[in-house]
């Protein structure tokens, strides 16, 4: 799970200063702590509108394929005196299991977060921010709706749905993050769940740095029949013409749809799909729609205006040009590899 606070904790490391890489063996001594706590937090911004502005891909373990993700739609943050931030956050989700198929959930909680960075010592500068839970006050996890409809067993998935959400969401609380910045880039940031030894960044199927282009979101995620995946939303900022780059490789389904939406429309969409038990038709055609291929990479650039947007990965017949096989019985699972940027167009 690549956690939302990650993501927002992601602007601290673009205002880390240039000195941090010139004294960054001094920096790293423990007992310049206070220092660099002071640091971090000078560059932290307004947290809950990154936030707000992400999503948070869901996994069962960190080396698995992403299986769902939570949006956030509310959220407070304040500092600690003794070099914490304080998070309250709420928002909607969906997974998936083989049993319940598609889940809904609503899920909040407030916790303390302890925050720290390290700096690579020989190479790059790379910078190493960690933030450590330290309390987790509240954890709350309801289910909204279970696509399966047998009715024999809708306690034993409703229980199901509520372990798999917990052991997703709820106990994720406490696993902690590293937020990466290559170089002391300010769009070159990585990220991952739990604590990151220095030198060690987190897998990701497309490794790429030092990019001209800022990475969104580098991730492997696997899309049932009948279900899709949105991944975003994808702030493109700035003047000129702009894009957004996508690369994508596929393998476990003959096809599937990749459209792009923006942000008004996928979030509509959304809604439609945490409301609906059942999938159904987006809530407004895409502005574009590829088809993507078992064993063949796409590479795509959409040039765009300046706004918010959604990739969506669609393995279904209600939206797109592709459609899975009619056996309702023999779930072809499609298993992406994807790569989301954005740029200057050419």
């Amino acid at each position: 799970m690549r956690t939302w606070i990650v993501i927002a904790c992601a602007v601290v490391l673009a205002g880390c200063p240039n000195p941090v890489c010139k004294f960054r063996g001094t920096i790293n001594e423990p007992e310049n702590l206070s220092m660099r706590r002071s640091l971090l937090r000078h560059g932290m911004g307004d947290v809950c509108k990154q936030m707000l502005q992400r999503n948070a891909p869901l996994r069962l373990q960190p080396d698995t394929p992403v299986i769902g993700r939570f949006f956030p739609q509310t959220c407070a943050a304040k500092d600690d005196d003794n070099g914490g931030i304080y998070m309250q956050f709420g928002g909607i989700g969906y997974g998936y299991t083989n049993v319940t198929k598609k889940i809904t959930f609503t899920a909040n909680g407030s916790a303390l977060y302890r925050y720290d960075f390290r700096v690579r010592e020989e190479g790059k500068c790379d910078i190493y921010a960690y933030f450590r839970p330290s309390r987790v006050d509240a954890s709350d996890f309801r289910l909204n709706k279970i696509e399966s409809g047998v009715a024999s067993m809708m306690n034993q998935l409703t229980q199901m749905g509520d372990n798999f959400g917990k052991q997703l969401v709820s106990s994720k609380l406490m696993d902690g993050f590293t937020v990466i910045s290559y170089d002391a880039s300010e769009t070159d940031i990585d990220f991952g769940l739990g604590i990151t030894p220095v030198g060690k960044p987190p897998f990701h199927p497309y490794d790429v740095h030092g990019d001209d282009k800022a990475t969104y979101e580098s991730e492997r995620v696997e899309v049932h029949q009948n279900e899709r995946d949105f991944v975003g939303p994808i702030a493109v900022e700035g003047s000129g013409r702009r894009a957004i780059f996508i690369t994508a490789q596929m393998d476990g389904a003959p096809a599937i749809d990749v459209l792009l939406v923006r942000k008004e429309e996928g979030d509509q969409s959304l809604r439609l799909y945490f409301d609906y038990a059942q999938i159904g038709p987006l809530a407004a055609p895409p502005l574009t729609n590829d088809v993507l291929s078992a064993g063949q990479e796409m590479k795509r650039a959409v040039p765009v205006a300046p706004g918010m947007y959604y990739v969506i990965f669609d393995n279904s017949a209600s939206a797109g040009r592709a459609s899975p096989p009619g056996n309702a019985f023999y779930d072809r699972a499609a298993v992406v590899n994807y790569l989301i940027q954005v740029g200057d167009a050419s």
